[in-house]
């Protein structure tokens, strides 16, 4: 259930390092106030030195709402670049089930199709933080699956509690205690045609969760999770406040 008193969204930045190095900028805002309703809208861009190598930026956003307690997206729109490539995604999700209106590139040549049957009874993987935000505020505790699509890849998540942790600071980094879950994601379709073997191997992280401030939603507030171009990736929520 919603806290009470809490209306408004809420604007929250994570500053993601590569060995210490800053390489990513994301700035997410979480509209998860409302009993019946949510969304989610993240902005992320490679900075400093990354953006050198490698440059994208991609603004994403979700609409859903509740159905009982499991989040049921109504459209998932992605746009921007990646690598110097235009993507765009939209997805919409009569009757429950996703339809692709709109993929740039529409016809990958080095992608393999996701075959209709994989995509049926999937969400964006907006839609399973917002599920993750709801089930740890109600409940304490972690215990999460998702099937997650998102118009070129297919794969499954699975999460677990694993305790809880004191996060010391870290700069300008949130410190506190906070619930520590461990994923497990694995991509099953929508492959590179030139993925190597560890594409198709699981991969694990773990994600702090807690209520940054009083009166908010329970959300990240750290997250170490693997990068197949930068190596093992720290997301450190560094700011948060009104839009």
């Amino acid at each position: 259930m919603p806290v009470a008193g809490r209306t408004e969204p809420l604007r929250a930045v994570y500053a993601v390092e590569a060995a210490g190095i800053q390489v990513v900028r994301a700035e997410v805002l979480f509209d998860l106030a409302a009993s019946s309703r949510y969304s989610i809208e993240s902005r992320v861009a490679f900075t400093g030195m990354a953006s050198w190598f490698s440059s994208g930026r991609m603004v994403t956003r979700v609409e859903g709402v509740w159905a009982g307690d499991a989040a049921q997206p109504s459209r998932y729109r992605s746009e921007g670049t990646w690598r110097g490539e235009p993507r765009q995604v939209t997805l919409d999700y009569p009757a429950g089930q996703p339809v692709l209106r709109r993929l740039v590139p529409a016809h990958d040549p080095n992608r393999e199709p996701v075959p209709p049957p994989l995509q049926s009874h999937t969400i964006d993987s907006l839609s399973a933080l917002a599920q993750l935000s709801r089930t740890v505020e109600e409940t304490g505790r972690c215990e999460e699956r998702a099937a997650i699509f998102d118009g070129h890849r297919r794969g499954n998540v699975v999460i677990r509690t694993l305790g809880r942790d004191y996060l010391p600071p870290h700069g300008p980094a949130w410190s506190g205690e906070a619930v520590r879950c461990g994923f497990v994601a694995r991509q099953i379709a929508g492959f590179r045609r030139d993925d190597g073997e560890d594409a198709r191997e699981p991969q694990e992280g773990t994600a702090w969760m807690a209520r940054p401030r009083p009166g908010a939603p329970v959300l990240p507030v750290r997250v170490e999770m693997p990068g197949r171009w930068l190596g093992r990736l720290t997301a450190y929520l560094v700011e948060l406040g009104r839009p």
